[in-house]
């Protein structure tokens, strides 16, 4: 199958042209998003291969099925950057990873919770300076704490699972309950029980319409003083300007970010020689107590290896009409 894949990165080619020895598409690799002022270039294939920095809204979607595509296929989990609808209505098939590595992500979440409670970050640097005073770097046990988990799909019952390992009183919110989660002693409770009981909250719910900004102001008015935050999901399942509010009050304790609402400007490209425009952004960085990743949880060797695999191997099964239903969102 001839496949348009945009926003392809460089560290990934390498992986999906590995991957390919078993499907032997015709791979076509494009630096830009896929947008409106860029959907021309799918002219004449048969599937495009997107990215989470794709936006691929009604109208893109309109002009890709008047170009003759079939399918999108996304290298993702998440797919709330695809018109759902509009992809139904013009008769595209729309393909996800539904389980590409929870491990990484849950891993390196635990890894924000240790680098942030532990200030792992300030003593590195104080270390490189030659200064060895312990002042002002003191943590605590995770032994004891209540840690919520906002959504316990694959990556959320995998980061639970490694909670309990730290003999942390693990909650959960979903309206789908895990029992093998259940079985390890975790309770689920209602958002608001788990706000209110929580020392340490993580999300790792999908990003609709019932979990736009599941974080705002009044769901941190429930929060206990010197809550940590973990978003590790999708960017705008914090309402950013609340969580600076609650910085500045004290309220949030730590918080630790691998993903940005406004995260399209910024992340997967060098901007280290430009003057960053998002105040909000900024405004972030000046928060000792915030740590903030570009969206790296899932980086891993093996995570980039099952995304090319099954992203090739999903156009596969499209085109000879075996699709697995677990692939499929439309």
């Amino acid at each position: 199958m001839k496949v348009a894949i945009f926003s392809s990165k460089p560290f990934e080619k390498k992986y999906l042209i590995a991957a390919n020895k078993t499907t032997s598409h015709e791979l076509f690799f494009f630096d830009e998003a896929l947008n409106e002022r860029t959907v021309a270039l799918a002219k004449d294939f048969s599937a495009v291969c997107c990215f989470v920095t794709d936006h691929i809204n009604a109208e893109v979607i309109n002009q890709l099925q008047k170009q003759g595509v079939k399918l999108i296929a996304l290298r993702t989990a998440g797919f709330n950057h695809v018109d759902i609808s509009a992809a139904k209505k013009a008769g595209l098939t729309v393909v996800r990873v539904p389980a590409y590595s929870p491990h990484s992500v849950a891993e390196f979440t635990v890894g924000l919770i240790l680098a942030l409670n532990r200030k792992i970050p300030q003593a590195y640097n104080r270390v490189r300076e030659h200064n060895f005073l312990l002042d002002g770097l003191l943590g605590f046990d995770l032994k004891g704490k209540t840690v919520g988990v906002v959504g316990t799909g694959k990556i959320g019952s995998v980061f639970a699972k490694i909670m309990c390992g730290f003999e942390c009183n693990v909650i959960g919110f979903d309206p789908v309950q895990n029992k093998d989660l259940i079985q390890l002693g975790i309770k689920y409770v209602s958002f608001e029980e788990l706000c209110k009981k929580s020392d340490i909250i993580s999300l790792h719910c999908p990003l609709n319409a019932q979990t736009h900004h599941i974080i705002n102001a009044q769901a941190l008015s429930l929060m206990q003083s010197n809550v940590m935050l973990i978003n590790t999901g999708r960017g705008a399942l914090i309402d950013t300007t609340a969580v600076i509010e609650n910085l500045k009050n004290n309220k949030i304790g730590y918080l630790g970010l691998d993903v940005y609402e406004e995260e399209d400007n910024l992340f997967f490209q060098d901007l280290s020689h430009m003057r960053l425009k998002d105040e909000v952004f900024i405004r972030l960085q000046t928060f000792p107590n915030v740590l903030i990743t570009g969206h790296q949880a899932f980086f891993t060797e093996e995570a980039l290896t099952n995304i090319a695999k099954t992203t090739l191997n999903n156009i596969r099964d499209f085109e000879k009409s075996q699709l697995d239903v677990s692939s499929v969102v439309s």
